[in-house]
């Protein structure tokens, strides 16, 4: 069994860390594309390295898991909510302590998530 008041202000940390990434991720990619509003070079063979579109790219993948994140944390302060919090979604069976504090909003056990 885990300690609810604890898992509660650990998926609290985790949301507010996550929307912080999100807001920084943001911020990041309104400025690539402001920096590539009205240039027409070709950046894709630029000597000097990564692309301003592969960045891009790059910060859309992580926004994207972020946003998703945010998604499991508030499933998974439903489920402390209605006392299925800490037990697999797939097999029914307890989410070791130790998985949960590292990963506190995961809603499967290590073998049915792998």
């Amino acid at each position: 069994m885990t300690d609810s008041a604890a898992m509660r202000e650990l998926l609290g940390e985790e949301a507010r860390e996550t929307q912080a990434l999100i807001d920084s991720l943001t911020s990041n990619i309104d400025d690539l594309s402001s920096a590539r509003e009205g240039d027409n070079s070709d950046d894709e063979h630029d000597p000097e390295g990564s692309t301003l579109a592969f960045e891009r790219s790059q910060a859309d993948a992580v926004l994207i898991q972020s946003r998703d994140r945010l998604t499991q944390i508030a499933e998974a302060l439903e489920r402390l909510d209605d006392g299925t919090f800490g037990t697999c979604t797939s097999c029914g069976q307890a989410i070791p302590a130790v998985r949960l504090e590292v990963r506190p909003y995961t809603p499967m056990c290590v073998a049915c998530a792998s």
